[in-house]
């Protein structure tokens, strides 16, 4: 697996909560989860090559 960037992000508490929930209901981190809906979302603008789909 490839190394991971990390660097800190600020929510704000609702949007947290909204995902935390969001990313319970589908067996994921909160984490994992937002790694998810960025990685759709770069797919769905064309921005992910397909090597990294």
């Amino acid at each position: 697996m490839s190394k991971k960037k990390s660097f800190p992000l600020r929510l704000d508490p609702e949007l947290y909560e909204i995902l935390q929930k969001w990313a319970a209901d589908d067996f994921r981190s909160v984490n994992s989860h937002i790694e998810f809906l960025l990685r759709e979302a770069a797919k769905k603008a064309g921005r992910l090559k397909k090597s990294q789909e």
